[in-house]
This record gives C-alpha cells, structure tokens and sequence, in this order.
C-alpha cells in the first residue's frame, strides 16, 4: 500500500491525516495546544508543544489506518506562517516563538523600510512591505531586545520547518512559507542578499529553500521508532499553511480564488506569473504549485473574533454544553435578517493586516440601539468578519485578477449561515468541496506528488478534489450588504486615529 501523511502546525493545535494514492483519507487526529500572551499584542508558542503534537498525531493516525511502517511513504508538512523558531549552535530552542499575529515588531517594521531604501524600493526587492507579523522583524526585534539571546541563534526556522528538523535532522524550508519572511525574493523563488545584506544578517541563519513538492530528507532511525514509520519515508518541502489550504482547495490555475475562515481569514487566488497591489495591502508570495505565485489577503481575527464573542462574552447560553454554543449563537444569529438591523462589527481585536496594515487598529460595534439583542450581535460580527474578507476581494477586483470560481473553507465552509454570508456579501455563487481537511490535505497531496505518485500538483489535485455543492446569492440579502459595505469601510478611517489613542494607553 501506498500512504501519504499530512501535517499541520495551527496556532490552536496540530491536525495529522493520512490517504491513500487515490486522496481518501483514512484516519486524522488533532492535539491542542496553547499559545501564550506574556503582554497585550504579544503571541508566543513552544515549540517543544508542537513536537509532542506531532508525535501524538502521527501515532494516532497511523494506529488508526493500521497501517504497516512501509505503508507510509512520504510526508508532507504545512504550518502556521511567519513564526520564528531561534534555535542555538547545539540547535536549543533560544527562546519562546513569536507567532504570526504578534504585534510588537511595529519599530522594527520602520528600521526594515528604512534600511530598504523607502517602502517602494522594499516591495522592489521582495514584492511585500514590512508588515508585523513577518519574520524578519522579529529576527531585527530579539538583536534590539535580547541581544544576548541574538548572539547566540545559528538559525531561523518556520514553524513547520522546525517539525521537519526534528523529523529528519536537516535544515529546509519551501518557497510558499519562506515568501512570508520577508527575506525571499519572490520574483526570483531565491533569499534576497540584498536586503538581507541591508538589514546586516547572516544568511546562514536562513535555511536552503526548496520547491514544494521536493523531498528534503527521511526519518531519522529514533524519529521512525518512535512514530511507528520507516527510515525509507521521505519528507517534503511542503508549504505554509495558507497556500497548503489552497492545493487542499484545488487553487491550482488561473481564476479560482478560495476563502478560509479559521482562527484568521484568507482570501487567496492563484497566478501564473508575480502580480503586485501598488500600494503593499495584498501579500505576493510563491504558491506551492512549482514555478506559480498567488496573491492573498489576509484578516487577523476573523474566526477568532467569533470565538472571542461566544467564549468570553456570551454566557447567556443557559443549559448549553460549552461545545454546542456555537451552533446555538449562530441558529439564533440566523433569525435576523441580513445586515444586522444596521449594527456593524470591526472585526480588529489584534490589529488588523489587509488592507490596513495597522496594528493599532481595534475592535468595535457600532450602531447600537435598543432594539438589538444578542442575536443581533452575533450576526454583526460574522458580517463583519466577511466584509472584512471582502475587502480583499475588491482589490483583487480592482487589480483585473479573474475570479471565476470562489472556494470557501474552514469554518466558513461549515456553518450554513457563513456559506450564505459570503455569498451575499461577496455578490457571487460559492462552492464547497468534497475535501474539507484543509492544510493537512494540501501537503498530504505534496508528498504524494513527491514521491511519484502523480507527476504534478494539478494532476493530484484534479483527481481528488471534486465541487461537492454551491450556495447561491440572496439577491435581496445582497442588496443590504451592498449598501453596508461601504459604511463599514468609512468606520476605520473615521476611527483610526482614536485606535491609535486607544492602543496607547493599553
């Protein structure tokens, strides 16, 4: 038998799965995690509690699909994008993580911009500008900050990169993943010596990067023993977790633009060549597909903001099991009509990315009056989680980037009321999918391109990956969110500058 392992470092938990050549899956498993707020704005992991994850899913999963060690022949690795792993001579874990919605860096996104030569010149070089939840300000924050621990960090490693190393004992990295340090020149799929000479850094610290489906190395003989696998499985470059998804969604040609609502929210379209937004609000990375690029916006708090609303606001859910208030907040929510009575919801609890690049920036309802309930409030901050997505999508539009076909994901893809929101707000039909695993599927895919199993990503996507059902606009739904949206854009611009003020004295 031929078997293909998944794995996907998330920011609340590591998912495994594994299929077979023809894209079933077989078993998956999950192991939760915490991450750690030490001040407002700062988000960090152990790295050390995504390793034991790894090691429990894997076992799972392989106890489960009872598969034989030869069975699984090659791995593929996603991960949460960005995050810093600093790792000694003897490669010790330096220090905690910084993760990708850390917001500390803002002063070391300044002294990159500078270095570069203005932002223009920065975007030149590596397609993106300096934003604060990229890596390299959080390499130029620990040498102003910790200098000590600086002093003694060898290498930088993603997230994912950092599972691999322990897996196999080799430094790699994928181009999809690297492109969010700010270290890659995306044009040339290579690290930028020119900045990196600018910013003064080691590009030893950064590891070889390799296209996604390539093999980077094999199981060490403890890491096989201890995972139950063989030393013949091979283990690929993989890809970050935003274009895993994409390959997980089929997002491999020109046209079909897929949305996922997890903790953040994504919109992410395939391109054939590099595409740029003038003004640095979309992101310009390597897509996982070799040789293809994509374009993607990126929302900090998108599913977070509603796991916030019912975990720490919504107690009122009398007699309901902590596990089943989601599916009771959002049936209440369903009850009210689209726009939320004209209350709006900034979905901005940690800063916010696309099209903002604030990190100042706040959450906030607007437009209360005494008519509304809790329902009400529940439906205004999904909405406002899609129109903040939909921001995304109008510079997609404005940029003449087709978008024939939109993929909707994660939670979004799950819930009844959210599929119909996008479609409403998006004012166009969105499909689901029969593959629904996300990340874990896309580089699950991977290692099965990698080891020969088909001979490209779209070959293995085209075969798995089949429209399972499609939601269709509510002209009249569409109408009110049309006439909202543009009320909901004007609400940060009319309070930025309180934000500001706000994220002072916090």
């Amino acid at each position: 038998m031929a078997y293909y392992l998944g794995i996907d470092v998330g920011t609340s938990g590591t998912k495994s799965l594994l299929i077979d050549a023809a894209g079933k899956v077989l078993a998956e498993a999950v192991a939760e995690y915490p991450m750690h707020q030490p001040k407002p704005g700062w988000t960090e992991q152990d790295p050390e509690d995504w390793w034991q994850a790894t090691v429990a899913t894997v076992r799972k999963v392989v106890r489960k699909a009872k598969a034989k060690p030869a069975d699984v022949r090659a791995i593929g690795l996603s991960g949460q994008m960005h995050g810093s792993v600093f790792l000694d001579a003897k490669n010790k874990v330096v220090r905690p993580a910084l993760l990708w919605n850390d917001q500390r860096t803002v002063a070391e996104c300044d002294e990159i911009t500078q270095r570069a030569g203005g932002r223009k010149a920065l975007i030149k070089m590596v397609a993106n500008p300096a934003l604060t939840g990229f890596t390299a300000p959080k390499i130029l924050w620990l040498r102003n900050n910790e200098p000590r621990k600086f002093d003694k960090v060898r290498k930088v490693l993603l997230p994912k990169d950092e599972i691999r190393r322990r897996l196999t004992g080799e430094f790699a990295g994928d181009m999809s993943d690297s492109s969010g340090t700010l270290l890659l020149d995306v044009v040339k799929r290579q690290w930028s010596k020119k900045l990196l000479s600018k910013l003064e850094l080691d590009p030893d610290l950064l590891p070889p990067v390799f296209e996604s489906e390539q093999v980077t190395g094999q199981l060490t003989a403890a890491v096989a023993e201890e995972l139950g696998l063989s030393t013949d499985c091979k283990v690929v470059a993989g890809a970050g977790d935003c274009a895993a998804g994409a390959i997980g969604n089929g997002v491999v040609e020109r046209g079909v633009l897929s949305t996922s609502i997890g903790t953040s929210g994504v919109m992410f379209v395939h391109s054939d060549q590099p595409e740029y937004d003038a003004d640095g609000r979309l992101h310009t990375f390597c897509h996982a597909v070799h040789g293809q690029w994509h374009m993607m916006g990126v929302n900090l708090t998108s599913g977070g903001s509603l796991q916030w609303w019912i975990d720490n606001v919504v107690q009122g859910l009398a007699g309901i099991p902590k596990g089943k208030r989601y599916e009771a907040a959002t049936a209440e929510a369903a009850e009210i009509a689209a726009g939320s009575g004209g209350l709006s919801f900034l979905p901005y609890l940690n800063g916010e990315r696309t099209p903002h690049a604030d990190p100042s920036a706040r959450g906030a309802f607007v437009g209360l009056n005494l008519t509304h309930t809790r329902a009400h409030m529940t439906r205004a901050v999904m909405e406002g989680v899609v129109f903040a997505m939909r921001d995304s999508l109008e510079i997609i539009r404005s940029l003449n980037v087709p978008v024939d076909q939109i993929r909707v994901s994660g939670g979004g893809s799950k819930n009844p009321l959210w599929k119909q929101m996008q479609a409403d707000i998006f004012g166009q039909n969105v499909v689901t999918l029969n593959a629904e695993q996300g990340p874990a599927y896309g580089v699950a895919l991977l290692a099965a391109v990698g080891d020969g199993a088909y001979d490209s990503i779209g070959e293995a996507c085209k075969a798995t990956i089949q429209v399972k059902e499609q939601t269709k606009v509510d002209r009249k739904a569409a109408a009110t969110m049309d006439a909202l949206f543009p009320i909901y854009q004007d609400l940060y611009v009319a309070l930025k500058d309180s934000f500001q003020k706000i994220a002072s004295l916090q």
